[in-house]
């Protein structure tokens, strides 16, 4: 069969916050994809971007495999490739240039080029698949290598580019041009596809193709312990607006509880990993999902520590907890969002402060971690809204907290709300970014204060509940207790100053990001809409 190359444009290295923080994963999507194809007999090779120091390892693989087919495929469990971060979108650009020199046929998947198709087959990708993108890729190859006689207008969750200069549809042009610079060519947007709903039948992700040991290397010389990633469900029912949704839209479809304790036996017996991360947006969603799959991984004794994601009134289910302690979770991250019930409710999240309270007061009952996911700057927030949301963190005391401000992405009912006011920059360039890309109730540069103070506060009320437990012989203080409270020290020290200049911040005019000249009506045409 004919050889294809996949790989991810999500460079670890490009993005300093999370470089110096370093819990690298391997691109899940992509080692999905590359199973699915493989197990339908094609020869495929992996790229993995993740530790790549820059695009110019991807050249390296290009040239040791010398594929026909280059798959840019993004892995969309990772948060941040749905983020579309400037920096990996320009690195996606250089991969399909690449590729492109080397007479490649490339094709590319994701978030990002789901929402933007133009602009990848304008930078010269012959074809974009939207949404879900496994089995259209299959059966896109399977067209473009004869073994099958479906037209390209025919395969769904395509996008591509029809030459209407000869009216007969082409892809994979070799020349290294992009295949819309023909004036007469015409992007066509095909159905899209239904999702896959029988995710238990997909083969478990490509873990043989990566560097296992580099990854475990890192984990344990930086953090102590080595963790891997799995996901146990695709989409996302609840409705949020300001989540961008491209890939699954509303739709949810889960693995059986069994299906995924048997992976999770087999990365312990294959990999022995010390821990877990299932990366999907919810886990257990489905009620008893949790007590069977902690009956599963008894059964298996595949029991390894793990985190998650869950929602606060999921985790208010009688039971819940438990269940969740008992198959071995270790820490839960929840969109807690704000302490405000109005800025909750605006957001349509579905969810109250006080099943915030509860649900923390629940994981800690049963001895689970909890971090807060929480965002800023939604409209109509007010500095009342902040302190609620800051006093909030005060009083649940969270293991761990990360803070973003809104965030509008196209598809959402957020985007539509404040579209006339985006500038021409419209994505972070980073996950440190923090950018106020909207005509929001405060400058980005409170924001970026108000993250500086937020943590300060915290860090220092968690290293002072660490500082209250000392052991009570001298003798047995460690390194660690004498770090925490130098930064504590540190921490208390430095915060009014902080607190000083977030007040003058907050006072300074507000000057919005310049709309578009034209407005946003320029890039709604140069903008393919995905077809539902």
């Amino acid at each position: 069969m004919s050889g294809i190359l996949i790989g991810q444009s999500y460079f670890l290295r490009f993005d300093p916050k999370l470089w110096e923080a370093m819990q690298p994963y391997p691109p899940l999507g992509a080692m999905y994809a590359a199973s699915f194809l493989r197990a339908e007999g094609y020869d495929v090779a992996l790229f993995d971007a993740m530790l790549a120091e820059s695009e110019a390892e991807w050249a390296g693989a290009l040239d040791v495999h010398s594929p026909q087919f280059a798959v840019i495929y993004e892995d969309n469990f990772n948060y941040l490739s749905k983020m579309c971060l400037l920096r990996m979108r320009e690195a996606a650009f250089t991969m399909i240039e690449m590729a492109k020199q080397r007479g490649c046929t490339v094709i590319v998947a994701g978030s990002d080029a789901t929402d933007q198709g133009e602009r990848y087959l304008g930078r010269g990708a012959d074809f974009v698949l939207m949404g879900e993108g496994e089995e259209t890729l299959l059966e896109l190859l399977v067209s473009l290598t004869g073994g099958g006689e479906t037209p390209l207008s025919e395969i769904a969750g395509l996008v591509w580019v029809q030459d209407g200069s000869k009216k007969s549809e082409v892809g994979g042009q070799r020349s290294g041009q992009s295949p819309i610079q023909n004036p007469q060519s015409q992007i066509i947007l095909n159905p899209r596809r239904p999702d896959i709903k029988d995710v238990d039948a997909l083969p478990f992700p490509a873990w043989d193709m990566i560097d296992i040991e580099r990854y475990r290397r890192i984990w344990r010389e930086r953090h102590g312990y080595y963790s891997m990633n799995m996901v146990t469900t695709r989409g996302c029912p609840y409705h949020c607006n300001w989540c961008a949704k491209p890939i699954w839209g509303q739709r949810y479809n889960a693995r059986s509880p069994q299906n995924v304790a048997a992976e999770m036996r087999w990365l312990k017996e294959t990999y022995s990993p010390d821990h877990i991360w299932f990366a999907d947006d919810i886990v257990g969603l489905k009620p008893k999902w949790w007590s069977q799959f902690a009956d599963a991984v008894a059964a298996l004794d595949a029991r390894t520590p793990f985190k998650c994601l869950s929602r606060v009134d999921l985790l208010c289910r009688q039971g819940e907890v438990a269940s969740m302690k008992r198959a071995g979770c270790d820490i839960v991250w929840v969109g807690a969002e704000s302490g405000s019930q109005h800025i909750l409710d605006a957001m349509e999240k579905g969810t109250t402060v006080e099943q915030i309270y509860e649900a923390t007061r629940l994981l800690h009952e049963h001895s689970i971690r909890v971090g807060f996911f929480l965002q800023f700057g939604y409209p109509g927030e007010t500095r009342e809204d902040i302190e609620k949301t800051l006093q909030m963190v005060r009083d649940c005391q969270p293991d761990d907290i990360g803070m973003s401000v809104s965030y509008p992405l196209p598809g959402t009912k957020f985007h539509e709300r404040v579209k006339d006011e985006l500038g021409a920059k419209q994505n972070w360039q980073d996950s440190e970014d923090l950018a106020m890309l909207y005509d929001g109730p405060y400058a980005t540069e409170f924001y970026r204060q108000l993250h500086t103070v937020l943590h300060k506060e915290y860090r220092a009320r968690k290293y002072w509940r660490d500082l209250r437990t000392l052991p009570a012989r001298p003798a047995n203080v460690g390194k660690r207790h004498i770090r925490n409270a130098a930064s504590m020290m540190y921490h208390l020290a430095t915060l009014p100053a902080a607190r000083r200049q977030l007040k003058r911040l907050e006072n300074a005019p507000h000057q919005g990001i310049a709309p578009l000249a034209g407005g946003m009506s320029q890039v709604a045409a140069a903008t393919p809409t995905p077809q539902e």
